[in-house]
């Protein structure tokens, strides 16, 4: 019930400062989800489209105000890992709900698949919040970091409010279908994976 009750509240604020100050608003709310304050975009982008569909808002600005805040947001949170390191992070990270394990997992996928893990985790559950941190952290490339990060962010805004338009009043059901849109996004990125593997592995073999 707890759980339940934060996220109606967090439902409404959003709801409430995107009626209020329109596209500002979706900037400021997608630059605070990035910047590592837990507002889900979840909510943020299908409200947006949704607002879409009644004629209040234009597609594009929607998206792009989404795009662009994510990516301000990341580059906040981008900084924080190069400024503080991990050590200050991990003792002020409870403040905002951060936890080890919530690093540990990102530093690893970031470890695991390199620069180009800033780009597939903004489409993925979770690690897309974090994984600026572990970038920061590494001092990666900052122009390769803001492009990943905003190709990444525009995928998942357009995404997120095509959902919102397509559902109109009902975009509040994304809630209950969030770990099936993130399971199909996840299953997506695994066979464009194995494609590029399997083009490489024949390119290897040709040469």
């Amino acid at each position: 019930m707890v759980a339940l009750d934060i996220i109606n509240n967090l439902a409404n604020f959003v709801i409430q400062t995107i009626s209020n100050a329109g596209y500002l608003g979706i900037f400021a709310l997608m630059i605070a989800e990035s910047a590592l304050i837990p507002i889900p975009s979840e909510i943020i982008m299908p409200f947006s489209g949704y607002l879409v569909s009644t004629g209040k808002f234009n597609p594009v600005f929607v998206i792009i105000a989404g795009s662009v805040g994510n990516l301000v947001g990341s580059l906040v949170a981008y900084l924080i890992g190069i400024k503080l390191g991990r050590e200050i992070i991990l003792k002020y990270g409870k403040y905002i709900l951060l936890k080890k394990s919530h690093l540990d997992w990102t530093e690893s996928f970031f470890k695991k698949y390199g620069d180009r893990s800033t780009f597939v985790s903004r489409l993925l559950p979770a690690i897309r919040t974090y994984i600026s941190l572990p970038a920061g952290i590494a001092k990666m490339n900052l122009k390769k970091f803001a492009l990943y990060t905003f190709v990444g962010s525009i995928i998942w805004s357009t995404m997120l409010t095509y959902v919102g338009i397509t559902l109109g009043q009902e975009w509040v059901k994304i809630r209950h279908y969030s770990d099936y849109i993130d399971g199909l996004v996840i299953i997506g990125i695994i066979i464009i994976i194995i494609i590029i593997i399997k083009k490489r592995i024949g390119k290897a073999e040709t040469s």
